[in-house]
């Protein structure tokens, strides 16, 4: 059953203030259990986990940052709104 706008809006907040950041000071204590390595590398490392982290939540993410698609269904055919209805 796919989550509804409002749940993946809910979630993919709670994912940015809650999982980031635990996910951040995990990454960096796993690189910190390694002697350091040189600074090309351990920025590839960075990298690679900055983007590892959000591939489980590619479906949250997808189209939070448009408008609520159920939200407007009068508008769907892009006809202009009657004010006075």
């Amino acid at each position: 059953m796919p989550l509804s706008y409002k749940a993946r809006r809910r979630w993919s907040l709670l994912i940015l203030l809650v999982g980031l950041p635990l996910y951040i000071v995990v990454a960096v204590n796993v690189v910190d259990l390694f002697d350091r390595p040189p600074m090309w590398l351990e920025l590839v490392i960075y990298i690679g986990l900055g983007i590892l982290w959000a591939l489980p939540f590619r479906a949250v993410f997808r189209g939070i940052g448009q408008a609520d698609p159920a939200s407007d269904a009068a508008s769907d055919a892009g006809a202009p709104r009657d004010p006075s209805a």
